[in-house]
């Protein structure tokens, strides 16, 4: 890996960076307002929490035709317009006078959202060669997790000023991106309609018949469940009311599973690209299983910093994998397949902290124990796929080969001197990421000469 993470990868992939830290913490700044501005219009703690819980199901209703609309017009175009349905609907719902406008507008916000997340991992994963895909996953996630941290800190500070403030600083951050991605990403070659790379095409039917997209799919449902959904739902209060700790060590906590996160995004994606991606999908689903399983049956404060540490681990492996195997499989444009993993982290998101929530009034350790088991699941899933990355390998030597043959034949047909001719094969196939001609080129420049 080079010392600059981003150096050998396309430009394109900074510029996704730059655009998911911006959404990040824009989204962040906007959190720790939206609950509070829902009560000043005097409603109660169930129509605050509607508020959050809009955006998540229109993200989830509309990611289907998200998808079918980038097979459409294109990730560019869908991913700007997402941003700024996002940028608008927010800056209105600062400007909100009653409690409908704020629910309408935040749900048009998750209807942007959806847009934009799917076109931008479409984008993402297939631009990338296969031999650094997952480490460009590790880093876009990574611009995800920084503004992540960022926002909230700041969101909690702008609300002190404002209960409007941060939806309009929110907005801003999202103009500057959209604008970013719209301009910088203008002249990327993505398969447009009517190229070739568009007429082969994976569906979702044929993605579904694969055991590595349900693998996928079942790593990414179980990622958000554990990592997203209960931890944020359950573990404050588990530590208050079942370790009877401060709730500065919920931040502790959390601070251990960011910072382990964000430490093994990098050596994951490099490991997934030389080796597979199957070992990391499979030891992310089963370390973060088992982070669940030391919380259900080590319920002390040792426990819940060892499974803390063990869950960010298993995170961050989790962050690179499960999308760089949909990125293997995926040929042409693919936006129903892309929408699908997409939702499969939104639903275990939104059905994850219910489910959870509801076995945790019995037991905390039942809610840990089910998810434990929901992460079990996802391994067995693993086990039964096959490694993508040779898959993907295969096609890239494939489309390489094409590529030097098409030379080949301009080459001999050419009335050109032998010599030229293998400075060219040569040059071909070093252009194709070949490194060196094939021997059947090599019998062909034989045979022309």
């Amino acid at each position: 890996m080079p010392r600059n993470p981003v150096a050998d990868l396309p430009r394109e992939v900074g510029v996704l960076i730059v655009v998911a830290f911006f959404v990040a913490l824009g989204f962040g700044i906007v959190a720790p307002a939206l609950p509070l501005f829902a009560r000043t219009f005097g409603v109660g703690t169930a129509a605050s929490a509607a508020v959050i819980s809009v955006f998540a199901f229109l993200r989830i209703a509309f990611a289907f035709p998200a998808g079918r609309l980038i097979d459409r017009v294109g990730e560019r175009l869908v991913l700007a317009t997402g941003i700024g349905i996002v940028a608008v609907s927010s800056a209105l719902a600062g400007l909100a006078q009653s409690y409908w406008q704020l629910v309408v507008l935040r749900g048009a916000g998750g209807v942007g959202s959806a847009m934009f997340s799917i076109s931008a991992m479409s984008v993402l994963v297939r631009l990338v060669p296969t031999a650094q895909r997952a480490r460009a996953v590790g880093l876009w996630s990574g611009g995800f997790l920084l503004g992540g941290i960022a926002g909230p800190g700041l969101g909690g500070v702008i609300t002190s000023v404002s209960i409007r403030l941060p939806f309009f600083l929110y907005a801003g951050t999202l103009a500057i991106s959209g604008s970013v991605a719209l301009v910088a990403l203008r002249s990327t070659p993505l398969a447009d309609k009517g190229s070739a790379a568009a007429l082969t095409r994976t569906s979702l039917p044929d993605a579904l018949r694969m055991p590595a997209f349900r693998a996928a799919l079942a790593a990414n449902f179980a990622d958000a469940w554990g990592s997203m959904g209960v931890r944020a739902a359950l573990i404050p209060l588990f530590v208050v009311e079942v370790l009877h700790r401060s709730v500065v060590w919920t931040g502790v906590g959390f601070l251990l599973v960011t910072g382990i996160n964000a430490l093994v995004l990098l050596p994951a994606g490099s490991y997934a690209d030389r080796v597979g991606r199957r070992p990391v999908l499979i030891s992310g689903c089963a370390l973060a299983g088992l982070a669940f399983l030391v919380l259900a049956v080590w319920p002390s404060l040792p426990g819940f910093l060892i499974a803390m540490a063990v869950l960010g681990l298993g995170s961050g492996l989790l962050d690179v994998a499960p999308a760089a195997v949909v990125g293997d499989i995926v040929e042409g444009r693919g936006g129903p397949v892309f929408a699908a993993y997409s939702m499969s982290s939104d639903v275990a998101n939104v059905v994850g902290p219910i489910a959870a929530g509801a076995i945790a009034e019995v037991s905390y350790s039942g809610a840990f124990g089910l998810t434990a088991l929901i992460l079990g699941g996802a391994v067995l899933a693993g086990f039964r796929m096959p490694e993508t990355k040779l898959i993907a390998d295969a096609r890239s030597a494939r489309e390489s080969l094409a590529q030097v043959g098409e030379q080949v034949v301009d080459v001999l047909d050419a009335d050109r001197e032998p010599d030229e001719v293998a400075r060219d094969l040569q040059g071909g196939a070093r252009n194709a990421g070949m490194g060196h001609a094939p021997g059947v080129l090599d019998e062909r420049l034989d045979a022309a000469e």
